[in-house]
């Protein structure tokens, strides 16, 4: 890998931007390109789905051959509420290879003893988030049903462009909180990316069946999501 190369990989790392290392067998070159750079040209399918896949890949065609190395960003999920659902998601996400922290300024209920071993933060979820802020490979999971505690963050996740957003409650709630959340100037299309009821319909009936059907919808959503038309910056 040519210095310039591991540079500008090391500069998307840092700022969580995925990137794709595009080698040419033949020419012995070498490019980066960032999610967001336009793509175009007979590997443009194979970056995209890179990009969506998180496979590294090698390619031999009449166009050419050699190798796409892709770098994502982690995935991680900011759960908002430590709840029941909580402590069946928070290892199931981290088995699947997520990153989990759970947000939740009732003290009461985020306790090392309910959640050993997972980052916590007792802190309101904007105060939060300025200290880790959220990015467009965090999924928000807001858990708690009230809405003082989970509408900041899903205000938060819908400006961010989080890849999944997700929030419990039923559609007679849900209705209620599209309310409140058009009150902040989003449009219904920009609030139809938030799933609720949260979760795949699998008919789940209690707190282990809901935190699968959570996961999955997670999962689905980080491998379908568009990418982004326009980077970060390029480092």
């Amino acid at each position: 890998m040519q210095l310039a190369s591991l540079q500008r990989l090391n500069a998307a790392r840092r700022k969580r931007i995925a990137a794709v290392l595009l080698a040419d067998l033949d020419s012995h070159g070498e490019r980066i390109v960032l999610e967001g750079d336009p793509l175009e040209g007979p590997s443009a399918d194979l970056i995209e789905d890179a990009f969506r896949s998180g496979r590294s890949m090698a390619f031999d065609s009449i166009e050419g051959r050699g190798f796409l190395n892709v770098y994502l960003p982690a995935p991680r999920i900011a759960i908002i509420g430590a709840v029941h659902i909580s402590q069946y998601l928070t290892p199931m996400a981290g088995l699947a290879g997520f990153d989990v922290r759970i947000i939740d300024p009732r003290t009461a209920f985020a306790t090392i003893e309910r959640f050993p071993g997972v980052p916590l933060s007792t802190d309101w979820p904007s105060d939060a988030f300025l200290v880790d802020p959220l990015d467009r490979y965090t999924a928000v999971v807001a858990l708690t049903h009230d809405p003082k505690i989970d509408d900041p963050p899903l205000v938060e996740a819908l400006r961010t462009g989080c890849f999944y957003i997700g929030a419990l409650g039923s559609r007679k709630t849900h209705a209620a909180r599209i309310d409140r959340l058009a009150s902040e100037g989003f449009t219904p299309d920009a609030l139809s990316a938030i799933h609720a009821p949260v979760g795949l319909d699998i008919g789940a009936s209690n707190p282990a069946e809901i935190a699968v059907a959570i996961l999955g919808e997670v999962i689905q959503a980080l491998r379908s999501r568009p990418l982004s038309l326009s980077g970060d910056g390029a480092p």
